[in-house]
């Protein structure tokens, strides 16, 4: 799966991102409220997968989850060192994740597929779930709307999937659905959001 060009583009905008965008405190407290929720109920190894500045690794390091963050992005990567030393980050892609299979309980992937084409997106939902122990929960989020449609994202192409398909592609893949949640905020895009475990 070819993800340089996304690369490229965060590559070039990572610092002004981190700026804007690389603090919960400035995400919305009902993302905060469904990520602290997920990964209460999770006992084990887990991963932020595409974790950016690395924000939500450490928000869920500092209340006391195993996980460790990666992105395919260096800079985002020594960021997230520098401003959370003791958080464990490396770069790496996950879509071909370097983790034996069924070994992560966890996998956070919010808003990460966002910038994949429609097509390729499956086979990032097939290696999520290879990496999943028996059991184990995605917690996947993304922008709410007509599937595959893209629309022009701050950074680069960004995609558009409705609850209704994506939770057709995580049965493809593998997983059942156990919750769905969806929010519109004014002026904002749709969002949503989809916990899943693996059969």
């Amino acid at each position: 799966m070819g993800n340089e060009p996304t690369r490229a583009a965060y590559r070039t905008h990572a610092a002004e991102y981190t700026r804007i965008l690389g603090s919960v405190e400035d995400m919305h407290e009902l993302d905060q409220q469904r990520i602290r929720r997920w990964a209460a109920g999770i006992d084990g190894q887990m991963i932020d997968a595409g974790c950016g500045p690395g924000h939500w690794t450490n928000y869920l390091h500092q209340r006391n989850s195993t996980i460790e963050g990666i992105d395919h992005v260096p800079e985002f990567i020594e960021s997230a060192r520098a401003r959370f030393p003791d958080v464990p980050f490396r770069v790496g892609s996950f879509r071909d994740m370097d983790f034996p299979d069924k070994t992560l309980h966890g996998v956070l992937s919010w808003y990460s597929l966002i910038h994949i084409p429609p097509d390729e997106v499956p086979m990032a939902l097939e290696e999520f779930a290879r990496v999943l122990a028996p059991r184990g929960q995605l917690l996947l989020g993304f922008f709410d709307g007509p599937p595959g449609t893209p629309f022009q994202h701050a950074v680069t192409t960004a995609y558009y999937w409705s609850t209704e398909h994506m939770g057709h592609l995580l049965a493809e893949a593998g997983f059942r659905v156990l919750e769905i949640d969806m929010r519109q905020d004014p002026g904002k895009r749709p969002h949503a959001a989809i916990t899943a475990t693996v059969r």
